[in-house]
């Protein structure tokens, strides 16, 4: 008995500084990032750039002070111009945005579960996918007129590929003994797809949600200064035209601010429905 307690006490003298060791490694992959470091970064370069705009090492025209543009989009605040273009952009990127994203999500799973959907399917999305979506715009003004119908459809097709393509691969990686154990206990088709392919395939899904979010915003601001009258992307063409720089950056700070919301909205919306991950 003395001589196997001393075993394992050698055993254990020699794997706890080795376990010590191992964690010490990878302690570096599970330090979070501080707030504040962030917030230096975008700090620093706003300091920078007002610095150089302050000393006219770049003209004004090519690139305004952060401080003009704030005094600037200040003023467009008050004039009601910021809210108004804000308001018809966010109802058009929303419509459009929700349309095709659900639409992806659904014939998504549709190719990943059904062999037969898939091979009627994915060669048609494979053909139109690698199409300039904005080329289709004069055609679907063409088709559905000027309106914002042709604006809602724009931006619906741009969301849905990288959806679709996405839910599409995240069906693909479910591990097949789940499905397996699935039917195996009686599920029905649809209860296998909501119980057990639709969670093992969400973060492949956000993923795609994530990426089909910097799309849209292209789409928008593309659509809005072919065919709109109001818009964030219609006023900042408006204001390129007649080469008023600090409004236009107005409008580009107002696209990044979105992009920003559009992105933090959808990181929150996948930690509640993954907690797990």
């Amino acid at each position: 008995m003395e001589q196997g307690s001393t075993n394992v006490n050698i055993v254990s003298r020699t794997v706890q500084p080795q376990r010590q060791t191992i964690r010490n490694r990878v302690a570096f992959l599970e330090k979070r990032t501080p707030v504040y470091a962030s917030v230096l970064g975008v700090l620093g370069i706003l300091t920078l750039w007002e610095g150089l705009a302050r000393i006219q090492v770049i003209p004004p025209l090519f690139l305004p002070s952060p401080s003009a543009i704030l005094a600037a989009g200040w003023q467009m605040v008050t004039t009601g111009e910021v809210t108004d273009n804000i308001l018809t952009s966010l109802m058009r990127i929303g419509t459009g945005y929700a349309i095709g994203a659900v639409a992806g999500i659904v014939i998504g799973l549709l190719l990943g579960f059904f062999r037969w959907v898939d091979s009627v399917l994915t060669p048609v999305i494979y053909s139109i996918y690698p199409i300039p979506k904005i080329a289709l715009l004069p055609l679907f003004i063409l088709w559905l007129g000027i309106g914002e119908l042709p604006k809602f459809t724009i931006i619906a097709l741009g969301v849905f590929f990288p959806v679709v393509i996405n839910t599409y691969a995240g069906v693909k990686q479910v591990d097949p003994i789940l499905l397996k154990a699935a039917v195996t206990f009686g599920s029905k088709y649809f209860s296998v797809i909501r119980k057990v392919i639709l969670p093992a395939a969400l973060p492949t899904i956000f993923a795609g949600l994530k990426l089909a979010a910097g799309n849209s915003l292209l789409l928008l601001v593309s659509a809005e200064m072919i065919a709109a009258e109001k818009g964030v992307g219609s006023m900042i063409l408006h204001y390129g035209n007649l080469m008023m720089t600090t409004n236009l950056m107005v409008g580009v700070l107002i696209l990044s601010m979105l992009g920003l919301l559009f992105n933090r909205s959808l990181e929150w919306l996948e930690r509640k429905l993954l907690p797990w991950k």
